[in-house]
């Protein structure tokens, strides 16, 4: 097992429960409806890549090697960049306010999550390497 990807995930599992609990009470009428389906996105990302972060401490135990390891760190960077700057759009949108260029920001915590994959793929079929 690897206990930085299960305490990871749990964390951003247990975050992902909060901040869709705002994006659902608190924002739902402060926000327009593209911002809060940003945000929703946003949560909706986390849980996957929280569960990502939760098989991959698991399967760590059977396959335990480098390209699992780079998975576990790129799902927690892509969690950070990805979601993190939808949170920061919508919230900026409130006060009339945008990340401007540093919107892409998004697409590369997107990248992030496809090489996670991709890694935990690898990690999986090259179990030695």
């Amino acid at each position: 097992m690897n206990k930085k990807a299960l305490t990871s995930g749990a964390f951003f599992a247990m975050l992902a429960v909060v901040l869709g609990a705002f994006g659902a009470h608190a924002l739902k009428e402060k926000l327009p409806a593209e911002m809060l389906q940003a945000f929703e996105t946003g949560v909706r990302y986390q849980f996957y890549h929280s569960f990502a972060l939760l098989v991959s401490g698991i399967i760590y135990q059977a396959f335990p090697n480098k390209n699992l390891k780079l998975a576990i760190t790129f799902f927690i960077i892509g969690i950070g960049l990805f979601s993190g700057s939808l949170y920061v759009m919508a919230l900026l949108s409130m006060n009339g306010m945008s990340i401007g260029q540093a919107g892409i920001i998004t697409p590369i915590g997107g990248l992030f999550f496809i090489l996670g994959w991709v890694l935990m793929l690898l990690g999986v079929v090259k179990k030695n390497s």
